[in-house]
């Protein structure tokens, strides 16, 4: 068996103490009152209805007894170390009462409190960070709720909650509490294996939350709300785990990564600087990334059924309203929801069901006269769930009260999906105008009510996207594939510490990493210009390179198809005089569209490659498409033909058709080079990539080497190079 490393050890350690808090058996109350509505009597009268049914020990030194328990006057005087101590005390106490269960080796803490860093209080968080890690104790918080271990029955809360709180298949996790309040009271179609308010996360991490989920037998939904990654390398190996158990991860981010503000010389970095670290992670585990709060409820709710699309099909949709049929078809349209293509088969069973002058077809309008509603609408759900082609299947009405009673589409629907194993929901339009006693009773049969038009195609895409094939999640950034990438390193690192290298070395770098790109040469004079044009051949470019001037043609600075030496001089004159003496004088590549690729650097993941439209299209078009190196052939294929330009690409209206391939060889490439040299980089730009018939050529690029003092870089290489 192989020995186990600092690491596994530290993780291993780390879920046990996770464990020991999430699982407490004994809990002491640090701050716990009798004063009704304050923080630490609802934090004793949350415990106390844990189902778990824990040791607890109330410490207060005010009070002798709350509630006929004995309260001790110091966490001193607890009797044993405990495995969870909630913390409900002033900021001012939080250190010492930390320090106290740190010392006698207390399992976890929970810290309500915001811990705030006043000036008088002088990096109070980073004294209770260490104080826990130095302890190898769990911490929730500070800024937090606590949380609801429902599969195990533990209330570590301080505040007043549903009793009980729904069970189910979603463990949520939450910077937020305000989401966390919001979940737990939405009343939907889904309960909660564990919900967990993590506040600002000074200790443990969303990551070790989500493992400890993933164990739980209950959880088969993993939904986070996140605003900023930490701990990401343990974070993609759970975001990894869970994707190897088809365990469905929904997550709601907020606040953009700060990758690239600041670098305005890099286009890769502005374009990546929203969320383009998130968007990577969501691309290459999975995950189902939502907009709002609604997008995540009905996709939570579609998950939590427990059914399954098939992969490769479309939705069907059943209603009773031709204008809303036509809405929902358009709006589908806009979010990339496929609808199914019925068979001849369904559309003859739709037709023998369907009053005179109806269509079948999908989208389908079901409502003539109104006759029957209940075995007409049930007959046309049916039909279209048993159709191959269909992988989900929504009745889309507005569930509305029906004043007079009527049951129709509630039974309808239920009978439908009694009769197949595929999904089938209600999609309703306005969620104000939900019947809440049809959607409990439509839920307790076990088929969602998604509340919303938009919402809920959106969670029926997720659905569909869940069924489709996934690239297996990339691996550390040391896996990636290279000839010799120690060899490369060892050449092209002292280059980029040494600062901004010409425009001719970088792309001397680019061939090197196997990346087709123009010949060129650097030059400084006039007859320098001629000589190296008459050396690579007519017609050339030349551009500036002078290292101030990031980007060139925003000056000016770049002179195409001169064929000529008369020309080659005149071009060189005019940039020298206006720009400076420094020119590359390149070769003219072929016709082709333009892309950019770039690698940009993010805090919490490391490089992130980029891949957009190129040229002056590159803000123009302001899409991208972001992913984590390494990156395979077929990754990159498939985040080209994400693209708004991948028509133009594809060779549309007769233009003839780019090389796709050599582009994704070229994008993998570029990964290579962002795994072994990403540490030396805040940027780098392939501005343009020009692809055609031929193939992929790099026309132009530019690198934004990392900062480093002479010492600093010196030893990071000798450091580098001896391993």
């Amino acid at each position: 068996m192989p020995s186990r490393g600092p690491a596994d050890t530290d993780t291993r350690d780390q879920d046990a103490a996770v464990t020991a808090m999430l699982e407490a058996r004994s809990i002491a109350l640090v701050g716990a009152s009798a004063r009704p509505g304050s923080l630490g009597e609802r934090m004793v009268a949350q415990v106390a209805r844990s189902p778990s049914r824990p040791r607890t020990y109330l410490v207060n030194p005010r009070y002798a007894e709350i509630d006929g328990q004995p309260c001790l006057p110091r966490l001193a005087d607890v009797p044993e170390p405990v495995d969870l101590v909630l913390l409900a005390v002033p900021d001012t106490a939080l250190e010492e009462q930390l320090g106290q269960a740190a010392s006698r080796g207390d399992r976890s803490a929970v810290i309500f409190g915001y811990a705030l860093d006043l000036p008088e209080a002088g990096g109070l968080k980073n004294r209770l960070a260490a104080i826990a890690t130095s302890a190898g104790m769990a911490m929730c918080g500070p800024a937090c709720m606590g949380y609801l271990n429902v599969a195990r029955g533990l209330r570590a809360v301080g505040y007043l909650e549903p009793d009980p709180v729904p069970a189910g298949p979603v463990a949520l996790i939450t910077h937020s509490g305000s989401v966390w309040f919001a979940m737990n009271r939405a009343r939907r179609g889904f309960g909660f294996s564990l919900l967990v308010s993590s506040g600002q996360e000074l200790v443990t991490t969303t990551a070790a939350y989500a493992r400890y989920a993933l164990q739980l037998a209950e959880t088969k939904v993993l939904a986070l709300v996140l605003e900023a990654i930490r701990d990401a390398a343990e974070l993609r190996s759970v975001l990894g785990s869970a994707q190897a158990r088809d365990v469905p991860v929904v997550l709601l981010s907020a606040g953009g990564s700060e990758t690239g503000k600041a670098m305005v010389s890099a286009h890769s970095g502005a374009l990546a600087a929203a969320d383009g670290a998130w968007e990577a992670l969501a691309s290459a585990y999975g995950i189902h990334r939502v907009r709002d709060l609604a997008e995540l409820a009905d996709t939570l709710e579609l998950f939590s059924s427990g059914r399954r699309a098939a992969p490769g099909g479309g939705i069907a949709t059943v209603h009773d309203s031709g204008l809303e049929r036509a809405h929902v078809a358009d709006l589908a349209a806009e979010l990339n929801v496929p609808f199914a293509p019925i068979s001849q088969a369904t559309a003859g069973r739709l037709a023998a069901v369907l009053e005179p002058g109806l269509a079948p077809a999908n989208p389908l309008d079901a409502w003539g006269t109104g006759r029957d509603a209940e075995p007409l609408f049930a007959e046309c759900l049916s039909a279209m769930a048993a159709d191959p082609a269909v992988a989900a299947v929504a009745l889309a009405v507005d569930l509305v009260p029906e004043l007079d009673g009527d049951q129709s589409y509630q039974q309808a629907v239920l009978t439908a999906a009694s009769g197949t194993s595929k999904p089938v929901a209600v999609l309703a339009g306005l969620p104000a105008a939900v019947d809440p006693v049809a959607a409990a009773r439509l839920r307790a049969g076990g088929v969602p009510v998604l509340e919303g038009t938009r919402s809920g195609l959106l969670a029926l895409r997720h659905l569909l996207d869940h069924a489709a094939p996934g690239e297996p999640p990339p691996g550390p950034p040391s896996a990636a594939p290279s000839d010799s990438p120690s060899a490369r390193w060892q050449r092209w690192a002292p280059v980029l510490a040494e600062g901004r290298p010409s425009g001719a070395v970088l792309l001397d770098l680019l061939r090197d990493y196997a990346i087709p790109a123009v010949r060129a040469r650097a030059v400084c004079t006039r007859a320098g210009a001629v000589a190296a044009a008459a050396e690579i051949g007519y017609p050339v470019v030349i551009k500036t390179d002078e290292p101030r001037i990031a980007h060139k043609s925003d000056v000016g600075g770049v002179r195409l198809g001169l064929g000529d030496p008369e020309a080659v001089g005149a071009a060189y004159d005019d940039l020298a005089a206006r720009l400076g003496p420094r020119v590359l004088v390149c070769q003219t590549a072929a016709p082709g569209t333009e892309l950019a690729l770039g690698i940009t650097r993010d805090l919490a993941l490391g490089s992130l490659l980029v891949i957009s439209a190129g040229g002056v299209l590159i803000e123009i078009f302001a899409e991208r498409a972001v992913l984590l190196a390494p990156v395979t052939r077929s990754a990159a294929l498939a985040a080209v033909r994400r693209l708004r330009l991948a028509p133009v690409l594809a060779g549309a209206r007769g233009q003839p058709a780019a090389d796709l391939g050599a582009i994704a060889d070229t994008i993998v490439a570029l990964s290579r080079l962002a795994c072994d040299l990403g540490d030396m980089l805040d940027a780098l730009d392939i501005n343009p990539l020009i692809c055609g018939p031929s193939g992929a050529v790099a026309a132009d690029v530019l690198a934004v080497p990392r900062p480093w003092n002479p010492d600093a870089a010196r030893a990071m290489l000798s450091r580098q190079a001896s391993t």
